[in-house]
């Protein structure tokens, strides 16, 4: 299993946030962040949304630094990518009530 995350170099919300992606599936990418505490909402699309604040936290949790250009690479070539303004199904986190299928998806 490996989670990459880039640098904190987005704004949003008076902070820096980091992009937290899975080049297996969004199954993998799910579990990691539900261990590190992590919630739903900050999932879009292919990622999670990280503040700077939990950047150190998720690489002691085992995400592997990478630029951001190579998280947007990682996301291609596994077919998870899932750019904005495209007309697809929404991939979501399960709820507390149970997994759902959101497995690795063709962008």
């Amino acid at each position: 299993m490996t989670i990459y995350i880039d640098p904190p170099a987005w704004p949003g919300h008076g902070r820096m946030w980091s992009h937290l992606v899975s080049d297996v599936s969004y199954d993998e990418l799910h579990t990691f962040a539900e261990r590190l505490g992590v919630p739903a909402r900050a999932f879009e699309r292919d990622h999670y949304d990280i503040p700077s604040d939990r950047y150190a936290d998720a690489v002691r949790a085992g995400a592997v630094e990478v630029s951001s250009r190579e998280v947007v690479r990682l996301l291609q070539a596994s077919g998870l990518r899932r750019p904005k303004g495209r007309a697809q199904g929404r991939v979501h986190r399960p709820g507390p009530a149970g997994r759902d299928a959101s497995r690795r998806h063709s962008a």
